[in-house]
């Protein structure tokens, strides 16, 4: 799909009359922007390779490169080859809103991949719904969000914590100390963990939050012992999470006593501290490293074999890898003359992929993805050992612990009547 150069102009001039007269949210159609041309689809790429969660977020970088380079080894879509532009938003919420201007105005994406944090995602969503542009999200998440203009392959919580907290409830006791980084992403999923907390008479003794990228948990170790709670549920991030449990090791804290849940800490954050700092530690997730089907053995020894022998896949570099495969299905459903965002979004609503979690699915009420979610013990060997696999794929609810509210057709929130 060409672009015109007067309609180049002529939509660069509405803009800057709408900007002037004090109307900066004015839309522009995407065929303006982004398209198909050259023997070439252009797509946005957008994880932190430097900065405080650069940890996680470059193995997502790499999983989506990964799947990118072999779309197009086997011949691309539609003969054209996918074109990955590659920004580095740096961990830092506004740089992601910059970068993801650029890809989309100035790079002409068709569709950008990126971010890790709720933070960043909610830094980028105004430019892809203002340029009515699409977003690939691949990590996990609070909900309470449907933008017509994001495509969610990451858990909500009900794919996350319905089971995880009864099951921490049973096996450790009721009594929780809350402990997350401090954005919007650990603080929502905190509040769904006192929703069921309170359903199942439990208590919550402490909470608290830190900054990103902190590393310093000399007083919050202190108040763990003080309340002696029976799980420390952890939503902390990045760097941070290194910092945490080695610190907790070091105050001789026991797991069997004292364990941490987390919904953030993957295979990538243990490589980095070392497998005896988080064995006998929990994370829920619809993906492990330790996951055996076909297509995982698959996934893991590819990235290996790309990345190194000790490198490690986790629950977000998973979603990261398959929603490009999504993208594919999607767009081979368009003609190349159709190739636009709004278009995409439609065709990939209801798509299936066979991901090295399982079968998953866009749903098309929500533009979120139906997954797998599992209950995995931390080895010292760096691996996590599965032990509460869900049966059957689990649909994603992003208002389950929010009755009162409905994702609309139209991507919009709403208190139901």
């Amino acid at each position: 799909m060409g672009l015109k150069r007067r309609d180049f102009l002529k939509g660069a001039a509405a803009l800057g009359a709408g900007a002037a007269a004090g109307f900066p949210n004015i839309w522009i159609k995407n065929a303006d922007l982004a398209f198909a041309a050259n023997g070439e689809i252009k797509v946005g790429v957008l994880f932190s390779l430097t900065g405080t969660t650069a940890i996680i977020e470059t193995s997502l970088n790499q999983a989506t490169l990964m799947a990118i380079d072999e779309i197009n080894a086997a011949g691309g879509i539609h003969g054209m080859k996918l074109k990955a532009v590659i920004e580095d938003p740096a961990s830092d919420p506004a740089t992601f809103a910059q970068k993801a201007r650029k890809l989309v105005v100035s790079d002409k994406c068709v569709s950008v991949f990126g971010s890790y944090t709720s933070a960043s995602r909610k830094a980028v969503l105004p430019v892809f719904e203002h340029y009515n542009n699409l977003y690939w999200y691949p990590t996990l998440y609070e909900g309470r969000e449907c933008s017509m203009n994001c495509i969610y392959t990451g858990a909500v919580p009900n794919q996350q914590q319905k089971n995880y907290i009864p099951w921490l409830v049973k096996n450790f006791g009721k009594r929780f100390y809350l402990i997350g980084s401090n954005y919007v992403y650990p603080k929502e999923e905190n509040n769904v963990c006192k929703i069921l907390l309170k359903q199942l008479g439990g208590e919550v003794v402490g909470e608290e939050y830190v900054p990103l990228g902190h590393s310093e948990f000399a007083s919050v170790i202190q108040k763990f012992k003080d309340t002696k709670p029976n799980v420390i549920f952890s939503t902390v991030v990045g760097d941070s999470v290194v910092a945490l449990h080695r610190q907790y090791k070091a105050a001789g804290l026991d797991p069997k006593t004292m364990p941490m849940a987390s919904l953030t800490t993957s295979e990538e954050e243990i490589a980095a501290m070392g497998g005896e700092f988080a064995a006998g530690h929990f994370t829920s997730a619809p993906y492990f490293m330790s996951v055996d089907t076909p297509e995982n053995h698959k996934f893991v020894g590819d990235f290996q074999k790309r990345y190194g022998k000790n490198k490690v896949t986790n629950f977000v570099s998973e979603p990261a890898y398959f929603q490009v495969y999504l993208f594919k299905q999607a767009v081979e459903k368009l003609s190349p003359k159709d190739i636009a965002p709004p278009t995409i979004r439609k065709a990939a609503w209801g798509q299936q992929y066979q991901a090295p979690q399982g079968l998953v699915k866009i749903d098309p009420k929500n533009s979120h993805t139906y997954l797998w979610p599992k209950i995995g013990e931390a080895q010292a060997s760096g691996q996590f050992k599965i032990i509460k696999n869900s049966k059957e794929w689990v649909e994603p609810l992003p208002y389950w612990a929010y009755p009162g509210e409905v994702c609309t057709p139209n991507g919009m929130t709403q208190k139901k009547a």
